[in-house]
């Protein structure tokens, strides 16, 4: 028993090392597409209407090669993103019944949108603000506006990254009610506690005053909404189904 306890070990082992050399792969040549595309991509963002006025300035020799690195990972990060969750999957099928794998495999796809509409909304409303405020701080203080390329790009990111991922939600949220982890009742019990932690992800993510805050913290509000609805269709649906196979046992 123990013997075959090993083997089945090392074979989940053994697949788990395929599967993240895979993704490293993946993610290699992502990153290649990342650095062949990173000065369009960054002169795009210069003639945005958030960069235009700014003038970019390099405080290192190491500032030109942080921001190559800084385009190239968000491009694999984002060109990746279906890649792992599918090798995520694949690895976990096994313990999932049919009907499972299939539901979970849908998921991918509206993860990765969820994940760019999450992207838009950080660099098309959130950090614009944020932008528009500093830049506010910046004249009523009198000083000079100048800024290092590789801090504006990871202030930028610090913003953008952790609202795609806060987009993602609803998706988890489904997923876990899928799996009987998760469930509507448990979901409307914690509400206060959810609205709490999504207030401080807010005025950690955007500008210090009370009207970006809101309007980071409503939408945010909104995707825990939304999370309920979608966990309570996919808790109907599963109460469902079992009424209908205990029906279907007891004629049986």
């Amino acid at each position: 028993m123990q013997i075959k306890e090993m083997m089945s070990l090392v074979e989940h082992l053994t697949e788990l090392r395929t599967r993240i050399i895979r993704v490293l792969i993946v993610v290699i040549l992502t990153l290649i597409i990342g650095f062949v595309f990173a000065q369009n991509i960054l002169l795009y963002l210069k003639q945005s209407s958030t960069a235009s006025d700014i003038t970019w300035h390099v405080f290192s020799p190491m500032d030109s090669i942080r921001i190559y690195m800084l385009i190239a990972f968000a491009v694999s990060l984002t060109l990746t993103l279906p890649f792992i969750l599918y090798q995520i999957w694949a690895f976990v099928k096994k313990g999932l019944t049919k009907e499972e794998q299939v539901a979970t495999l849908r998921y991918i796809p509206y993860t990765f949108l969820c994940f760019i509409i999450g992207l838009s909304f950080g660099y098309f409303v959130v950090f614009p603000m944020c932008i528009k405020f500093t830049l506010g701080v910046t004249e009523n203080l009198g000083l000079t506006q100048t800024y290092g390329v590789a801090q504006y790009f990871s202030f930028m990111l610090n913003i953008i990254i952790p609202l795609s991922l806060a987009f993602e939600l609803p998706i988890v949220v489904m997923f876990l009610t899928k799996l009987k982890l998760l469930n509507p009742k448990l979901l409307n019990k914690v509400r206060r506690y959810a609205y709490l932690i999504l207030i401080i992800t807010a005025s950690l993510i955007s500008p210090p005053d009370l009207i970006s805050h809101l309007m980071v913290a409503i939408p945010l509000f909104a995707l825990y909404e939304i999370s309920i609805l979608l966990s309570r269709i996919v808790y109907i649906g599963q109460q469902r189904e079992q009424s209908l196979s205990q029906v279907d046992y007891s004629v049986s």
